[in-house]
């Protein structure tokens, strides 16, 4: 269990916004039950500590004036790296933080320190970007307006309503380009698609719900990441981690007693990584009146480590069917623009 302190930042924030806290931290040491056999933290696990984090406090922000109660439901998650395994005895920081709100959102920046508290010795692993939108208590399906905040700096607030707009944009996008649905194949040759594809069946149950009945974010990250990660110790049968994800969208609430159906497939390789596609579906099976919806959806990134942790080279993925050529080389471009903008970061500046 996250143990959590709250307060009020001032970094960035004007001290107008007396009633909000803007800003979470928490901790909690890793057990064996958070890692895998070789003693690293699941990316699922550090997801779920992420999401909680923001969703706690953008609830209570969301919640800071009066008026209709509500609870702030995850809609999207920006791409974050995992920048630093955590292991099994260390103690997760974690620091959540305001930093933009719209009128029927709140995004939400979140840091993970690992600390070895042996040594002392901290790591930054994981920064983390994630938006809200607040639900009515009386009625799930309205969304609220959220109370503003107060910028120090007008670029401030012009920079977050840029990063809002982009958010907003591609996650329309990409809700109506995820509509396939992975289907099983019989005696697949290793090294394609069909082999390493998985799929997991979840009855959503009380404990993956909030109080009001649709599923924590971080419980489908979470499943998310372990469908995703089957598929990867598939493919190359070694030890493997999470690397990083790409933005993932939640497109509509989770309700519990749905049958939600979380598959994977390999859609790129490089010499060295895993790009895995990530389809969560749900299926209201004690409603009659609705059909079977695509619920999240998302790219991870798995890397093959040896026994000593290093890396190694993965098997190169076998494309057959136009689709999955076509999904390969989307993947590349993802690769290649993501390897180009790290590799600016890295130059120096002149």
């Amino acid at each position: 269990m996250l143990m959590l302190r709250q307060g009020l930042s001032l970094r960035g924030l004007r001290k107008g916004v007396k009633e909000a806290y803007l800003w979470e931290k928490a901790k909690q040491i890793m057990r064996p039950d958070d890692a895998n056999v070789a003693g690293n933290v699941h990316g699922g696990t550090i997801l779920k500590m992420i999401e909680e984090a923001g969703a706690i406090i953008s609830t209570r922000h969301c919640n800071s004036q009066n008026g209709e109660r509500c609870v702030a439901a995850l809609a999207r998650v920006e791409r974050t790296d995992f920048l630093s395994p955590m292991c099994i005895g260390e103690v997760a920081h974690v620091s959540a933080e305001i930093t933009y709100t719209s009128k029927h959102s709140v995004e939400v920046q979140v840091n993970v320190m690992s600390e070895n508290i042996l040594t002392g010795t901290k790591k930054l692993t994981n920064k983390a970007t994630l938006w809200y939108v607040p639900l009515s208590l009386k009625n799930v399906d309205k969304v609220l307006e959220v109370p503003p905040v107060v910028y120090s700096r007008q670029e401030q607030e012009e920079e977050g309503r840029k990063r809002y707009e982009a958010q907003k944009l591609e996650r329309m996008e990409t809700k109506w380009k995820n509509g396939d649905i992975v289907q099983p194949v019989m005696n697949p040759e290793p090294n394609t698609v069909s082999y390493s594809q998985s799929s997991l069946i979840h009855l959503v149950g009380p404990s993956d719900c909030t109080l009001h009945g649709f599923v924590h974010g971080g419980v489908t990250m979470k499943l998310m990441d372990e469908v995703a990660g089957i598929v990867a110790a598939r493919h190359c049968k070694t030890n493997i981690v999470t690397a990083s994800v790409d933005a993932i969208n939640f497109h509509d609430k989770i309700r519990k007693g749905c049958v939600i159906t979380i598959s994977g497939r390999m859609t790129f390789t490089s010499n060295k990584s895993m790009e895995i596609e990530v389809l969560v579906d749900a299926d209201p099976v004690v409603d009659n009146s609705q059909k079977r919806y695509r619920a999240a959806s998302a790219f991870f990134t798995y890397v093959s480590l040896s026994q000593e942790g290093k890396p190694l080279p993965v098997p190169q993925l076998v494309p057959e069917t136009e689709d999955e050529k076509k999904r390969f080389e989307e993947g590349k471009g993802r690769y290649l623009q993501m390897k180009a903008k790290r590799q600016g970061q890295a130059e120096p500046q002149a």
